[in-house]
């Protein structure tokens, strides 16, 4: 979604707004550990959807629990922010620091078969080199 400077801030108030009540005023043990990770409000403010992190384990939990607490966040919501209208809530599972560790790992365990030095066909010398031998 193309963002001005007045998107960012509706965007950055209803984050924080979102944030509080989720630490604050949602007393759900299925909620504990739950990171905001962003939140993107529609031009006219009907739509919020919220990008929530947590375990990879937890990911259906969080959902389902997300999703008993939404008529109560929603009025929480629609309280705080002081809008005309009160946004409908979507809550999606942000899964990109799940990924970037998946990746990360990867790099870590690199084979050893990519430290051997190759022609340009991509083939090893060292194997070229035994064949001409024989």
């Amino acid at each position: 979604m193309k963002q001005n400077q007045n998107s960012r801030r509706v965007n950055q108030i209803a984050r924080e707004k979102l944030a509080g009540i989720l630490l604050f005023e949602v007393s759900d043990p299925d909620l504990a550990l739950v990171t905001l990770t962003g939140v993107e409000v529609s031009v006219d403010k009907s739509v919020m959807r919220a990008y929530v992190s947590c375990d990879s384990g937890r990911y259906e939990e969080v959902s389902a629990a997300l999703g008993r607490a939404r008529g109560r966040i929603r009025s929480l919501l629609g309280h705080a922010l002081g809008w005309r209208v009160t946004p409908e809530l979507i809550f999606e599972i942000d899964t990109t620091a799940d990924e970037a560790e998946r990746i990360a790992r990867a790099l870590t365990n690199v084979p050893p078969t990519l430290g051997v030095e190759k022609d340009d066909e991509g083939y090893p010398l060292a194997a070229a080199e035994e064949t001409e031998e024989a």
